[in-house]
């Protein structure tokens, strides 16, 4: 890891100058690329140097106690000592953190997937309330929200529900929540009172980044249909909404927010872009099977990552084992700390593997 890091070093102080170089700072797009990774770099280095600082103080330290003709000076040494080799400990954890690998999606923005699973209509009205809870999450952050496809059943329920969140960061603390939700409560339909067990799955993409996907237009299949709200509402007369289906890899999109079908065809663009993105960087169909499936799951209630008991008043992530004991305001979109669990799960994850 020092040897990295000293080599890190060497190429921060050669971009510390460069940046300062009026030739480069002249060639704008060079420039702004070098200002960029010396910034990704500057936690670390600072922390290296901070641990540089340390080691010296310890050397010094040794020099005064193995001298041991001033007593006073002595006993400051040794506090000192321990002091920074507390510090030292903790800075080697921290530099660590630094380095860990960064994905490349995680300032992207999101595509948010929700249908119903297990449990029928039930089921549905649990994936609405996902919708709505990611979007009070959304609104918490202050980020954008983009209805694509907002499919829903007469009751309300979510048949299928696309929708875009715009911020930076998006990426980073959503991506946790693909897979199965599962919830346990007492349907309103049930006269018995008894709790019913449902599911709904979410799956969150990454906005493609600005990269070239290659789409044909002999490999889109386009149908324009008249866009619906909830309960099957005809909301538009005309035929504005509109599905592609990319033939080759059979994979489909919708649109139907928007009221011109010009607009709404560049949306559905947008999305399949985003869903080839991730096909293709899976470098294979099967794998991309594999991802999917790991992603949404098949619905079934056995596959579930998180369940929601409603007459307990609990949300239970089952990959780290932490209950909230607020549901009601986790279904307002108050997620923080779930997110913030999850992340440092993934963290921690990290870490040990990077020890081994």
């Amino acid at each position: 890891m020092f040897e990295k890091l000293e080599i890190m070093l060497k190429r921060f102080e050669e971009l510390t100058l460069a940046i300062a170089d009026p030739e480069i700072i002249a060639d704008q797009a060079k420039w702004q690329k070098l200002v960029k990774e010396h910034s990704q770099m500057s936690e670390t280095i600072e922390l290296y140097k901070k641990y540089l600082a340390l080691q010296k103080s310890v050397e010094e330290c040794k020099e005064i106690i193995a001298d041991g003709s001033d007593e006073e000076m002595c006993a400051l040494a040794k506090e000192e000592l321990n002091d920074a080799h507390k510090q030292i400990e903790q800075t080697i954890k921290d530099l660590k953190v630094s380095m860990l690998p960064v994905d490349p999606n995680d300032d992207n923005n999101v595509i948010v997937e929700v249908r119903a699973g297990a449990g029928g209509e039930e089921g549905g009205l649990f994936g609405a309330e996902l919708v709505r809870m990611y979007m009070r999450f959304a609104e918490r952050m202050r980020w954008k929200i983009k209805e694509i496809d907002m499919n829903y059943t007469e009751l309300g329920g979510a048949k299928e529900v696309v929708f875009m969140i715009s911020g930076t960061g998006a990426y980073a603390k959503l991506k946790y929540e693909s897979g199965v939700h599962r919830v346990q409560r007492v349907p309103e339909t049930e006269s018995q009172g008894r709790v019913h067990t449902s599911t709904a799955t979410v799956a969150i993409l990454p906005e493609a980044p600005d990269i070239q996907i290659e789409i044909l237009e002999k490999d889109l299949k386009i149908d324009t249909y008249r866009s619906s709200g909830a309960g099957g509402q005809h909301v538009n007369k005309t035929e504005s909404a509109v599905r592609i289906t990319h033939l080759p890899t059979g994979i489909v999109v919708a649109s139907q927010d928007e009221r011109s079908q010009i607009k709404n065809r560049e949306q559905a663009m947008s999305v399949l872009k985003s869903r080839l993105y991730d096909y293709f960087s899976t470098k294979a169909e099967s794998e991309y099977a594999a991802n999917r499936k790991t992603q949404v799951g098949s619905g079934d209630r056995s596959e579930k990552i998180r369940t929601y008991n409603f007459p307990q008043n609990r949300v239970t992530d089952h990959r780290i084992g932490m209950t909230i004991y607020s549901l009601d305001a986790f279904m307002d979109g108050d997620i923080f700390a779930m997110i913030e669990a999850l992340q440092l799960a993934n963290q921690n994850e990290l870490l040990s593997r990077l020890d081994d």
